[in-house]
């Protein structure tokens, strides 16, 4: 049985929560015994119950300020011990270095087994945001990378974030093990739920309609979106923010200091992936400034249904576009970044032909990206066993 181990997952949405969802269900797709372990999350029973593999939660409590996220005690939880004693795995894959990460490595020590690391986000950021002790943060910083470093093979999801990990002092070997979606649609289809959707949101014709889907965080840079979209006010667009955070209320008060109340719309979380789905379908551009993100799952997501992303030069995650041609960079200047929406909302056709070739070059299926996992997967058991004479 595989193991995937996240500190997670649905109902919690962010991209990698999703993306452990999307291995622990295209795994179980394929053929593969599979279940995810990860920290309990108010209104979790729907997932568990809707799910096709086991999914085994433990205690958790609140993080403070990090609303929705949560801080798991899987020790203190008699229930999950006396179940997670029981679990037998072949391989274990980690999505995160924090509490869960640990159980991975305790299960692949425990049973000789081969452990997988994901590096997925900018750690350092979030530590930042909640620890003013440079001092303490780098301690933190340490301690992730000490997890990395006891993994047998650690992946990364873009070539780029490579230089993340080697700033928070990683010397060890990596591979490039992208990640895929799941919202793959044909053309026509995408074309009726944009007329939809349009329609039920109250879009004019003329309006353009922008989009914003992660966490309402302020290291996600929503400050500069708005700060931007402030000196075009004037100017026919919508912008959907989809998501929450712990920065939800003053994303509402800032959006009234602006006078962007008319232009700006807080859809909150939308776990209907269908729903979601057609509100990226009906979008012109997708928003997406963020210094913060490796990868941007969303930025495939939009590409998927033929929306093209408006990225910050620098940004890890823009380094999949090919500004003009798959997407587009701006420079980071508030000016520059609300002189490039202008420009796309007066030639449309430039974002139309961007989102039909963002749709073949940078989205690509979990199922596809799971048949490499699987091969990788086998590959690493293999070299566990010829390394440890097994």
């Amino acid at each position: 049985m595989y193991g995937i181990f996240n500190d997670n997952f649905p109902p919690i949405m962010d991209g990698v929560g999703l993306t452990a969802q999307n291995y622990a269900y295209w795994l179980h797709e394929k053929g593969h015994d599979v279940s995810v372990v990860t920290p309990y999350a108010p209104n979790s029973e729907e997932v568990i119950k809707a799910a096709k593999y086991p999914i085994y939660r433990y205690v958790s409590v609140p993080i403070p300020f990090r609303h929705p996220y949560r801080y798991g005690l899987p020790y203190i939880d008699p229930g999950f011990l006396k179940k997670w004693n029981k679990l037998n795995f072949q391989l274990v894959h980690a999505h995160c270095p924090f509490t869960t990460g640990d159980l991975a490595y305790a299960a692949a020590q425990k049973q000789h087994i081969p452990l997988v690391a994901t590096f997925h986000s900018k750690y350092r950021q979030d530590f930042e945001h909640n620890v003013k002790s440079k001092a303490v943060v780098d301690w933190m910083v340490r301690h992730i990378i000490r997890f990395f470093e006891k993994a047998d093979e650690v992946w990364i999801p873009l070539p780029a974030v490579e230089e993340t990990l080697r700033e928070y002092g990683y010397k060890g070997h990596v591979e490039v093990v992208e990640n895929g979606n799941d919202f793959y649609t044909p053309s026509a289809q995408i074309e009726v739920m944009r007329a939809e959707m349009r329609e039920e949101l109250g879009m004019a014709p003329d309006e353009t309609m922008l989009l914003f889907v992660g966490q309402h965080i302020w290291e996600k840079n929503i400050a500069f979106i708005l700060d931007a979209l402030a000196l075009i006010k004037d100017k026919p667009f919508h912008l959907f923010m989809v998501g929450t955070g712990y920065a939800v209320r003053e994303i509402r008060h800032k959006i009234s200091a602006l006078g962007l109340q008319d232009r700006v719309t807080l859809l909150g979380n939308i776990h209907d992936r269908e729903r979601l789905k057609k509100i990226y379908a009906a979008s012109d551009l997708f928003i997406f400034p963020s210094l913060y993100d490796t990868c941007g799952l969303v930025v495939r997501e939009a590409a998927a249904m033929h929306t093209p992303s408006l990225m910050l030069d620098g940004s890890t995650a823009a380094t999949a576009i090919t500004s003009g041609v798959n997407g587009f960079v701006s420079p980071n200047a508030l000016d520059e970044y609300a002189r490039q929406i202008v420009l796309l909302m007066e030639h449309p056709e430039l974002l139309v032909r961007a989102g039909n070739k963002a749709s073949k070059t940078i989205s690509r299926s979990w199922e596809n990206v799971m048949d490499e996992v699987v091969l990788r997967y086998k590959d690493i058991q293999e070299t566990y066993k010829i390394k440890h004479g097994k």
